[in-house]
């Protein structure tokens, strides 16, 4: 394991004990738990990004408030639906908050999960063509932003423009060198991984996975890793790839641990319908240290990847989340092989 970070939902409610009762309140709170993780040298933040929910649902101005706040930690979201998603829009928003955060935005995109409207993207202007299903609406979306990543021109310049043009056919600006090669895709099947890996972008696995075999989720996550490394070697690109997963993990140090997460984590794994598909739900994790770290030795998806997110309860406050990512990055982290 070389990197550990965060991975926030941003939920925001007035129910009784919640620490983020606002949108300002959690994108204020976003902001500081990023320093906060940095503080601690946790190598990511990240947020995931939801339409028509109270959650965070413009993720690029957090960004590049993130960017220029800290100055090491990776900054990133798991994931951006792409079928709400403007390839060109999304490339100036992304090329300008990652030369903010001095190159340190790490994408993660997917055809994104059930919504809280129906078919919301069309509210943003976007249908499939005809034919076309929303999924491959998402990867249509995909295709042009990750040409337009290369930064190569493509449009013709005015003759008589407003300011002098370098020559040639003009780009996207700001365009930001390297951004390309930090695009993550979220996959939840073992094909849709090594789809991925053809396309050249990094994997990017949750707490959830399409169950194609009825084996233990992190056994079947684990695979799905290796199907993708595989595709990714024989599509022959010339840089490694890297490999995300998400865990829920709380380590009980104190009386508050015990009150929020006393009665443990999840034994097992959990299987649930979605998008009408079969799904297998990895377990979540809360004991003493010790104990985790045992359990979490025999999780093979950890030992595969490469990054691992900790899904925080952002509503429990900045404090209380900085606790609990300390706990885990000083009692449990090294022996997993972190640093």
């Amino acid at each position: 394991m070389k990197k550990i970070g965060f991975l926030s939902f941003g939920h925001w409610s007035d129910a009784p004990g919640s620490q983020a009762t606002t949108g300002a309140d959690v994108l204020q709170q976003s902001i500081e738990l990023a320093v906060a993780a940095e503080e601690l040298g946790a190598d990511g933040a990240y947020f995931r990004v939801h339409h028509f929910a109270r959650q965070l649902g413009s993720p690029f101005p957090l960004l590049a408030a993130v960017g220029a706040r800290t100055s090491r930690i990776e900054i990133g979201t798991g994931v951006i639906d792409m079928r709400y998603e403007n390839p060109l829009a999304m490339v100036e928003n992304a090329g300008a908050a990652d030369l903010i955060a001095g190159s340190r935005l790490q994408l993660g995109i997917s055809r994104g999960s059930p919504e809280q409207v129906i078919d919301g993207w069309r509210h943003f202007g976007y249908a499939p063509a005809e034919g076309e299903t929303d999924a491959e609406l998402a990867r249509r979306h995909t295709a042009i932003l990750l040409e337009l990543l290369k930064g190569e021109g493509f449009a013709e310049p005015n003759p008589r423009p407003m300011f002098p043009n370098p020559p040639g056919l003009l780009r996207l600006e700001p365009y930001s060198p390297g951004l390309r090669d930090r695009i993550w895709w979220g996959a939840a099947s073992d094909a849709t991984a090594v789809w991925t890996a053809e396309q050249g972008m990094n994997l990017m696995s949750s707490t959830l996975k399409q169950d194609e075999s009825g084996k233990p989720f992190h056994v079947q996550q684990a695979e799905q890793i290796e199907a993708f490394r595989q595709a990714w070697r024989q599509a022959g690109h010339d840089r490694e790839p890297r490999v995300s997963i998400s865990r829920s993990i709380f380590a009980i140090t104190d009386d508050l641990d015990r009150a929020y997460f006393g009665g443990g984590g999840e034994e097992r794994d959990q299987i649930g319908n979605i998008d009408n598909m079969r799904a297998v739900f990895g377990r979540s994790y809360a004991d003493e240290p010790d104990k985790l770290i045992e359990q979490l030795r025999q999780d093979e998806a950890i030992a595969a990847a490469d990054t691992l997110l900790l899904t925080v309860p952002n509503q429990l406050g900045v404090d209380y989340n900085a606790h609990v990512l300390e706990a885990i990055l000083e009692h449990v982290a090294p022996a997993l092989g972190w640093r």
